[in-house]
């Protein structure tokens, strides 16, 4: 049966931060359906005030496909912030939810604050605040936190910028966003949704071990990639599309 497939990006990033990903994704489940969805504050809807809870986010992301005309069932794909509402949808209205793959996520009551945000980005995060109007010094900052490939992204640093000027996220936003994300206290038990995690072992900005205790806690399959950052689906977008498919497959 042909999947519905939602896909929820992180803190301040849009749909279009996906990059080819998205298209990858469709070319490997060609039978599926794949859409990525900005949340409020974000990309189309940068405009809009960011709720100041993941529940909020969750109703807001249900109402956006109900306008659409896009009826559920759903497989929620993901990372950080976005994981956050893909697992609080799954528990709010289980009868929507018909899987979850969570990328480089964290969350209480599994993570301790030091390994949801590795203290070493501090003074990056601190430098990325002072200059958030100024788009191409911030997506830089950005990319070095997240990526891995930082060395040679003058291209996607390029197109963020673009996009930052185009439909930019206010810094309150952002911050409403970081406190919804710091709030949420996910259920203990795992979500009803088959469930696949996905982890970077190499990644700066939130710790490894965060997707190892929420996959332990939950008994869910986790798969770790050795040397891609943060933002896995830039890093190394091949090996998630693969990674997805497998899982999929051995699900059906």
């Amino acid at each position: 049966m042909p999947r519905q497939w939602i896909l929820l990006r992180g803190l301040t990033r849009e749909s279009a931060h996906w990059g080819g990903f998205v298209a990858r994704l469709q070319q490997a489940l060609p039978g599926d359906r794949v859409l990525a969805l900005d949340l409020p504050g974000n990309g189309q809807f940068h405009a809009l005030p960011s709720p100041l809870s993941v529940q909020a986010m969750v109703q807001a992301c249900r109402h956006e496909l109900a306008l659409r005309a896009i009826a559920p069932p759903y497989h929620l794909l993901a990372m950080s912030l976005g994981a956050m509402v893909a697992i609080e949808w799954a528990h709010a209205a289980p009868d929507e939810v018909t899987g979850c793959v969570l990328i480089n996520t964290s969350m209480r009551p599994f993570n301790p604050f030091y390994r949801r945000l590795r203290p070493h980005n501090l003074a990056a995060l601190a430098q990325l605040v002072w200059q958030w109007r100024a788009a191409e010094a911030a997506e830089r900052i950005v990319v070095r936190m997240t990526s891995l490939r930082a060395q040679a992204c003058s291209p996607v640093v390029a197109q963020w910028v673009a996009l930052r000027r185009q439909r930019p996220v206010s810094w309150r936003n952002a911050l409403r966003q970081l406190v919804a994300a710091a709030r949420y206290r996910a259920p203990a038990a795992a979500p009803g949704a088959p469930t696949l995690l996905l982890g970077s072992c190499r990644d700066r900005l939130v710790a490894s071990q965060c997707s190892q205790a929420i996959a332990s806690a939950w008994g869910s399959p986790l798969r770790m990639h050795p040397i891609a950052g943060h933002d896995l689906p830039l890093d190394d977008p091949q090996w998630v599309v693969h990674e997805v498919r497998q899982w999929v497959q051995s699900s059906a």
